[in-house]
């Protein structure tokens, strides 16, 4: 029974790792989909990166990479306690994939393509960060910023949430950022879109694993000598 156990909990540390990897990559590619029709407008943390990219040069990815590890080391520092892995690695991969998908995905030129993709890139978005989210592996330094300004206030987290994404969105602005029409529908809905895919995620990754150990309890059974199915 103990290694039984072991072996479950292995399992389930697998998928939880999956699902967390899986969700990153969605994310980056939703993100980057935005991108490639930017005149529309972009996420508000993505305003700044973009901005920081027309200014300074490297790529939108690293700015994000570089943020990011500002945010972490801050934060750290404040609560006085180490980073989750699974906020630095949500740090590295989402700017490494979002300029990978920026490499990789064409910019649509009619209007209708170009609408499409901006709306199927806020539903990816939406599903990257429920699946990511759902296995509870460790939030992303903008989230854990969030969080950690939450603890300290006592201000409600949507509050705090747009507050924050609406600084930085000045500031990506300032610095040239692609702010539209469609920065304001993320910043209003983004989060409306994550309460529905994150529950599901959430769903999806307990049947996987329940049923990974039904299947673990049915192959581990001892056969009767009466048992003639």
């Amino acid at each position: 029974m103990a290694v039984q156990s072991t072996t479950n909990k292995k399992r389930a540390l697998w998928l939880r790792w999956t699902f967390f990897c899986m969700g990153l990559i969605i994310l980056g590619m939703g993100i980057s989909m935005t991108m490639q029709v930017k005149d529309f407008g972009i996420g508000p943390w993505d305003v700044f990166h973009y901005g920081l990219f027309l200014q300074l040069g490297l790529t939108v990815g690293t700015w994000s990479i570089i943020a990011g590890l500002f945010i972490v080391v801050v934060s750290s520092v404040l609560q006085k306690r180490w980073p989750q892995i699974g906020t630095i690695l949500n740090m590295v991969f989402i700017g490494v994939f979002i300029d990978f998908f920026n490499w990789l995905l064409p910019e649509p030129h009619m209007l209708w393509m170009q609408l499409l993709v901006f709306v199927s890139g806020i539903f990816v978005t939406a599903l990257g960060i429920g699946i990511y989210v759902a296995p509870e592996i460790g939030a992303g330094p903008r989230d854990s910023l969030m969080l950690l300004i939450t603890e300290k206030t006592g201000w409600k987290v949507s509050s705090v949430r747009n507050g924050i994404e609406i600084i930085i969105a000045v500031f990506g602005f300032l610095l040239g950022g692609p702010v539209g029409a469609g920065t304001v529908f993320i910043a209003l809905f983004l989060g409306t879109f994550v309460g529905y895919t994150l529950p599901h995620a959430k769903r999806w990754l307990q049947f996987l694993i329940m049923k990974g150990e039904l299947y673990e309890d049915i192959y581990e059974r001892p056969l009767r000598a009466d048992h003639y199915d």
